[in-house]
């Protein structure tokens, strides 16, 4: 029994004694190593991104949202216009000026009176002016009659030049007469030569004479005509001088030049006007024009001859672009319209009206809303609102043409996209803003 009991005993120990067949060790599985340190950088990687997307950073500022305004991109069409105040100016306006320095001695008409061409609207006195006058009147008449007897003693002197030019060729006559009668008697002996002799020299003589006198003549009627052209133009110039001076006298009584409406005409009798001083303007009757400041931003685009347009109780008036002036002031030129097909009736002087500019044709484009940031940035960039809502990224953009309510989008921004189109004050530096809702 013993030794059974020891044989038993000695059986393998890793041999399982009952139901061993049944439990087995199950090896655990684990990720390799290096797809475990693949998923951390992963994670990392991802947390920094989140950090570093919500957290401010680089340069921006924190905006209420309640304090800008949000614009979205749209395509539509766009009206190439520019809304003008224009106030109402008189189409012809004639000024009236003292030629002529005085006292006012009488004032015919008012203010605001319609007169007619050459109607006197007041009487101005210089007894200075009038000595002047009567002086320079008696100088060029002394000056005149002087010329007219030059011009008698010229005339006188070719009559003598004439006169001995007709007795020299009568005493040629008369002395080719006798030589003609005597030669042939001569010739006979019937006359004597010392007789025949005188008488060729004496029709020798007269033909020399006669000879002489034309040509003295000759010479003073060349002369003469040039002298007298001279005087003839010396007396045109002292009447031309002696009508200045009639004038200037005249001018004393201030006329109307043109027909129209008086104004700026506020003179008093016993006033001292100074020679050039303005006295007040006639405006052309019933015609007027519109002149219109405009930003010198579009005086490259604004041509003679561009199309314009009033809206007036209802009824649209054309006009067009007559004249302008390059000349800018505190950032503007102005320019003149004038109606094209009547103008619209009872319109005063000083008064505004909304004008419409056609700067181009309709075309369509990508638009945002015009808004105060196109001062901020020129039109060269913007602020876009990111698609979650809470920042808005500044963006370079191209912009186009402005009308009084859209921008045209050259490049750089997608119909539904939104901008920040409110004043850029106080943030126009940054290159981000975090948008704060309340």
């Amino acid at each position: 029994m013993s030794v059974v009991s020891m044989q038993a005993d000695t059986k393998p120990l890793d041999q399982p004694r009952s139901g061993g067949a049944m439990d087995r060790v199950v090896a655990r599985r684990t990720l390799p190593l290096r797809a475990k340190i693949a998923l951390g950088a992963m994670g990392a990687v991802t947390l920094l991104g989140l950090g570093w997307y919500y957290m401010p950073h680089g340069d921006s500022q924190t905006v209420p949202a309640d304090r800008i305004i949000v614009s979205t991109v749209t395509q539509g069409r766009f009206d190439d216009f520019l809304p003008l105040r224009a106030r109402v100016t008189p189409l012809i306006t004639v000024y009236l000026d003292a030629i002529e320095g005085g006292r006012v001695e009488e004032v015919l008409v008012e203010d605001g009176a319609t007169v007619q061409k050459g109607q006197l609207l007041a009487r101005l006195s210089n007894a200075e002016l009038q000595l002047s006058v009567l002086a320079r009147q008696t100088e060029v008449t002394q000056q005149l009659n002087s010329m007219r007897s030059q011009e008698l003693a010229l005339s006188q002197n070719r009559l003598a030049n004439s006169r001995a030019l007709l007795e020299a060729e009568l005493d040629l006559k008369k002395a080719q007469r006798q030589y003609e009668r005597e030669a042939p008697l001569a010739e006979r002996g019937f006359v004597a030569g010392r007789t025949f002799a005188d008488t060729r020299d004496t029709f020798a003589y007269q033909r020399d004479r006669r000879a002489v006198l034309a040509q003295t003549q000759r010479t003073d009627e060349r002369l003469q005509s040039s002298q007298l052209a001279q005087l003839r133009a010396s007396a045109e110039t002292l009447q031309s001088s002696l009508a200045v001076a009639r004038a200037s006298l005249e001018a004393l009584d201030l006329r109307a030049p043109v027909a129209g409406t008086v104004s700026a005409f506020s003179i008093q009798v016993g006033q001292s006007m100074a020679r050039g001083e303005r006295l007040g303007q006639i405006d052309s009757p019933g015609r007027n024009k519109l002149v219109a400041g405009i930003d010198e931003y579009y005086l490259p685009r604004v041509q003679l001859g561009q199309a314009a347009a009033v809206e007036w109780n209802g009824k649209t008036y054309r006009m067009k672009v007559a004249k302008i002036y390059p000349t800018v002031r505190n950032g503007q030129f102005e320019t003149d319209l004038q109606f094209l097909d009547g103008e619209p009736p009872q319109i005063q002087r000083g008064q505004t009206l909304q004008v419409k500019l056609t700067l181009g044709d309709p075309v369509r484009a990508r638009l945002i809303p015009d808004g105060s940031f196109y001062n901020d940035t020129g039109g060269s960039w913007v602020f876009v609102v990111t698609p979650d809502g809470r920042e808005a990224v500044k963006r370079a953009v191209r912009l186009g043409r402005r009308n009084a309510d859209f921008i045209e989008i050259l490049d750089g921004l997608q119909p539904g996209e939104k901008v920040l189109t409110s004043p850029y004050t106080g943030f126009a530096d940054k290159d981000r803003l975090v948008l704060e809702k309340k």
